[in-house]
């Protein structure tokens, strides 16, 4: 009757650990580092954002000129 009992394996536990372990290997970035970074991100993403949408809109405009 007890075999349907859940036990953690070894091989999970191990697991689990190690991931343990390496999350307290991780530097944790502070406040002006997150925000200089966080601010890089947002930046980059916009810039990248318009440079798609130009290139969306010059290809459109090629387009409608060659099918026209």
């Amino acid at each position: 009757m007890g075999e349907n009992t859940k036990k953690k394996t070894p091989k999970k536990d191990s697991f689990l650990k190690g991931v343990q372990h390496e999350f307290k290997k991780v530097i944790w970035p502070d406040k002006n580092t997150l925000g200089k970074q966080t601010a890089a991100v947002v930046f980059v993403s916009v810039i990248l954002g318009a440079l798609i949408s130009l290139v969306d809109i010059v290809a459109k405009y090629g387009i409608d000129l060659l099918v026209k």
